[in-house]
């Protein structure tokens, strides 16, 4: 499975780059944005369908390259392709050393990646907790056992969910700095769900309410995503990262 998989591999990224002549390229000498603008291919037009297919599964290997091997030497590539595609038997590299020279290259980027993020991780972390012991103290702010915190902004008058209701609710998410991340309030639409569905700072925080209510909760990190925001911290919510939330309870749902 595996060598099919490194044939694949290898015959897209042919045909990504196939008909590329090398000894045609230049590099431009003025304006450089990036290093895809180095290699310079001649237009040619997409007469076939097989044209038209080899040039798409190009534009999105290169989309693939560029967010995971940026430093990318084309020239280096596309002469790696060519020997590849003509079995040539002068290619610098042999068939059998391929994996050992990609897999530890790709190994320390992920080492590199993680330590990166570990290191950005221990800081959220420190700012959580510096966030939620400074909020605490602020006027209204209710801190349960959990370390969940809450601020009644208005009260509700209906029946009180359980852990195991399905509620609809309107909702404004942010991080501790206020950069919103999710609303349905501004989306204009209410959404549902069960309680015991959702992270555990909605849970335990949503069955403090009656229908009608209003608060504000500050999540604490452990009751929220913790180490595995959606995205793996890509977006706005980064790992370890607190979160406020204004949740508005409209009723549960029979």
């Amino acid at each position: 499975m595996k060598k099919q998989i490194v044939k694949i591999g290898l015959l897209v990224l042919a045909v990504t780059f196939i008909g590329v002549d090398a000894n045609a390229q230049k590099k431009k000498k003025k304006n450089k944005k990036n290093k895809m603008e180095e290699v310079v291919q001649e237009k040619f037009d997409l007469k076939k369908e097989v044209d038209s297919v080899s040039y798409a599964i190009g534009m999105n290997m290169a989309t693939s390259i560029k967010k995971d091997f940026s430093e990318v030497n084309f020239e280096a590539l596309i002469e790696g392709i060519k020997a590849g595609m003509t079995d040539d038997s002068t290619a610098l590299i042999k068939q059998e050393e391929i994996q050992g020279i990609i897999g530890p290259y790709f190994q320390k980027k992920q080492a590199a990646a993680q330590a990166e993020l570990a290191k950005g991780s221990e800081a959220a972390q420190a700012d959580g907790l510096k966030f939620l012991a400074e909020n605490k103290t602020k006027e209204g702010v209710v801190t349960t056992a959990t370390g969940l915190q809450y601020i009644v902004l208005k009260e509700g008058t209906g029946a009180q969910p359980t852990a195991t209701s399905n509620v609809e609710v309107h909702y404004h998410g942010t991080t501790p700095d206020g950069t919103m991340f999710d609303s349905s309030v501004d989306r204009g639409k209410s959404i549902s769900f069960p309680l015991n569905g959702v992270i555990k700072g909605w849970t335990e925080g949503v069955q403090l309410m009656k229908e009608g209510a209003k608060y504000k909760f500050f999540i604490p990190q452990e009751l929220a995503y913790g180490a595995n925001p959606p995205g793996g911290g890509s977006g706005e919510i980064k790992p370890f990262m607190p979160l406020v939330f204004e949740v508005e309870l409209i009723k549960i749902n029979e």
